[in-house]
């Protein structure tokens, strides 16, 4: 008689629990040897073999009830169950790498929602000090602008954001998100914001872009001040 091993060193070798090892005995996936004289279950390499598969199988996602069937399979059948499987780890390989990156750009910010041009945009508001309320307001609105009007209002965004009287008028515009529409303080806002547009070059301003949201996002944005400057700027 050949060398044995007892379960423990059969379920060590396999990398497997003694638990796994009795569940596949309970499903008929391995034979399960009769006990020696001193009361323990002996096993062989053809167990080894055997358990490796099953392990092998298992962990590749296929149920228990399958597996026994593969077993038992001609070696044809086996293989295009093999490539089968294969396919299948593939797919799930590719969707978890996918997944994954899109981790990594959740990470990275609004670069998860919105393109990297338009998120470094998004970034160089934060710099300039613009509250984390309106750049998000931006946002959403660069999401529901895609893919149409965002290309070209991103670079006039980009333009107006150089010049320092503009980004000064940014920020004013952010603060007064809060204000109440009867703010003495609007008049002269909206008047700045007015002669700021009135002499930029007609090509240079955004596309669809009303006088308010120079400074800030648009009027349908839940400011009543906001919505008082446009009445007042236009």
């Amino acid at each position: 008689m050949g060398a044995t091993w007892t379960i423990g060193r059969l379920a060590g070798y396999a990398g497997v629990t003694i638990k796994a090892v009795r569940v596949y005995h309970d499903r008929g996936l391995l034979p399960e040897p009769p006990r020696d004289a001193s009361g323990y279950r002996r096993y062989g390499a053809e167990h080894a073999v055997q358990l490796v598969k099953i392990r092998t199988l298992a962990e590749a996602g296929v149920p228990l009830a399958r597996i026994r069937g593969l077993l038992d399979a001609d070696p044809d059948r086996l293989a295009a169950a093999i490539e089968e499987i294969d396919d299948g780890l593939r797919r799930r390989a590719d969707q978890i790498a996918r997944t994954r990156r899109r981790l990594a750009r959740l990470r990275g910010g609004d670069r998860l929602y919105v393109p990297d041009d338009v998120a470094s945009y998004l970034d160089r508001l934060r710099e300039i000090g613009v509250s984390e309320r309106t750049v998000l307001l931006e946002r959403d609105l660069w999401i529901m602008l895609a893919p149409y009007a965002a290309a070209a209002w991103l670079t006039g965004k980009l333009a107006a954001l150089a010049d320092p009287e503009f980004r000064a008028l940014y920020l004013d515009h952010d603060a007064a998100f809060d204000w109440s529409p009867d703010d003495p303080r609007l008049p002269a806002l909206a008047a700045r914001t007015r002669d700021w547009s009135a002499r930029r070059p007609p090509d240079d301003a955004p596309p669809d872009l009303d006088t308010a949201a120079l400074a800030a996002v648009t009027t349908t944005a839940a400011s009543p001040a906001w919505a008082r400057i446009a009445e007042l700027a236009g």
